[in-house]
């Protein structure tokens, strides 16, 4: 005896139905504009044959406005569970060949279910957002639907990464789910997120503007800092996405996975010593720095196209994982400004909350001077890093390069902050700021009375820079672990972290910090 053929064909026709979602020719139409649909996104992020559907077979439940008798197919968003490198992940992509993409009732519940899946298993999720919205026809149906997304968004927040994804529309209400993920990847052309768009600002405030200057890629991935990389096309953003992950744990209760290599490179890297111009007062570019600590090719950057002074990133230093903040002297002198702290201190927490050791790379002046910074709040803001990296708990190690000046000093993770171990360079200015500011402030009758004012100030700047910024000084006053050679960076960055590893520490219980947001 076998299962009659008629329930197996029926399956199958079934099956081949939904998967077409809107029809053939709204995908031909998509595909015209160089788009993916949901299902070969999908196809294209987990590894192959290993996704497995869930409520395929699902539909609308509105029964207003004509609604009754027009199917959904799937009601308009895939969801389920697959492999990408080999690891778990859950995911939810929408069908925009499906009214379009609307969010309903069941809609909600499909990536709620799919959502709540990956917090009890323990698995990264990503969600791929190609959405016109609120279904309108099932009112406040719909949003319930997004209050209970934006509910899990934040239960799975610190357990589980969480990745978004914008390849068409994400507007309004909708925006907020990938607002409070982790990371988000849009692609270039065919996307759009903003909250209220042209036609809106127009109406409320008299103010023209294009969909370019608020809802782009580019206008979110600069101007804004929502979106943290920006994708070529479909393609190529779940190939970030698979990127992204092989530098993360599943879950905040594992490592990340770190490829530990049995025999260390701790030979010295002598083109190190060539990256710091020989005056202190010329710019470096920061990435030499980290393509010589790194290895080879594996530098991820995070947030690229916002806030350049500060770069974040993760890479593996001898196949250990790690998150990296480094000030980019190239840009704005490497100053600390509003942006610039809110990147890094968000990236901190990340890493904090999923195990990721922390390698700060230091050259910063101070915090960006400047009435719109003081207005624009760069107390509090500037506030958010200290807050982030005092509360991380996770392996810190420091490395000064350069210029170490003031509050700057302390909320680049100095050994105040509880860094496991702070470098520095014998180029590495440590003070409360810079010769030339305090030489001012402290020898100003002396400069006042003196016949050649430039050659005693030069002198004097000078004496300063070499009895109180030296790195030596700090050493003396066991704030930094070592004065090292440049060449050995490297060599030394890998032992600190191998070193540090088992790091285990503890603190008093309470239900959460209070950063100052």
């Amino acid at each position: 005896m076998s299962i009659r053929k008629e329930f197996l064909t029926g399956l199958e026709e079934r099956r081949a139905k939904l998967r077409l979602g809107g029809g053939e020719s709204r995908h031909a139409k998509r595909r015209e504009k160089g788009m993916l649909s949901a299902r070969e996104r999908l196809d294209v992020f987990f590894d192959a044959d290993t996704f497995q559907e869930w409520g395929m077979h699902v539909d609308h439940s509105c029964h207003e406005f004509g609604m009754e008798n027009k199917p959904m197919p799937c009601d308009g968003v895939v969801t389920g569970v697959g492999r990408v490198g080999g690891r778990p992940a859950a995911s939810f992509s929408q069908d925009a060949t499906v009214g379009g993409g609307a969010l309903g009732m069941r809609h909600s519940k499909k990536i709620c279910d799919i959502m709540d899946y990956a917090l009890e298993s323990g698995m990264p999720f990503v969600a791929i957002n190609d959405s016109g919205g609120a279904r309108i026809q099932e009112a406040v149906d719909s949003l319930s639907g997004y209050g209970q997304v934006f509910y899990r968004n934040v239960m799975l927040s610190g357990c589980v990464p969480q990745i978004g994804v914008i390849a068409g529309n994400c507007a309004g209400g909708a925006a907020y789910s990938p607002a409070l993920m982790d990371f988000l990847v849009m692609t270039r052309e065919n996307a759009n997120m903003f909250i209220c768009g042209p036609q809106v600002i127009k109406a409320a405030t008299g103010v023209d503007c294009t969909m370019e200057e608020i809802g782009s890629a580019a206008a979110n991935a600069s101007i804004s800092g929502n979106v943290h990389f920006v994708a070529d096309d479909d393609q190529h953003a779940m190939q970030i996405v698979q990127q992204l992950l092989s530098y993360l744990p599943q879950n905040n209760a594992e490592n990340p996975p770190h490829a530990l290599v049995e025999d260390l490179c701790l030979d010295p890297d002598l083109s190190m010593n060539d990256v710091v111009p020989e005056n202190i007062k010329d710019p470096m570019d920061m990435y030499a720095v980290i393509e010589r600590i790194v290895d080879k090719d594996c530098f991820l950057e995070v947030h690229r196209e916002f806030a350049p002074n500060i770069i974040v990133g993760f890479a593996r230093v001898d196949g250990v994982v790690v998150g990296i903040i480094a000030n980019q002297p190239n840009v704005k002198a490497g100053t600390l400004d509003i942006d610039a702290s809110d990147k890094a201190a968000r990236f901190i927490r990340f890493c904090n909350a999923f195990n990721i050791p922390l390698l700060t790379l230091v050259d910063v002046p101070g915090f960006l001077p400047g009435v719109g910074q003081e207005q624009g709040g760069i107390i509090r803001h500037g506030a958010k890093m200290l807050f982030a990296y005092a509360s991380a708990t996770v392996p810190k190690i420091t490395v000064i390069i350069r210029k170490a000046y003031g509050g700057s000093y302390l909320a680049m993770c100095s050994r105040d902050l509880k860094a496991d171990m702070v470098f520095a360079w014998p180029t590495a200015e440590i003070a409360v700021m810079g010769a030339e500011g305090a030489v001012n402030v402290l020898y100003r009758k002396e400069l006042a009375a003196a016949d050649d004012k430039a050659a005693m100030r030069e002198q004097f700047i000078q004496e300063y820079r070499d009895r109180f910024a030296s790195p030596y000084l700090a050493a003396s006053h066991g704030m930094i672990t070592d004065v090292i050679d440049p060449a050995q960076t490297r060599a030394v960055v890998s032992l600190a972290l191998q070193n540090t590893l088992n790091k285990s520490e503890t603190r008093p219980p309470k239900k959460h910090g209070l950063i100052p947001l």
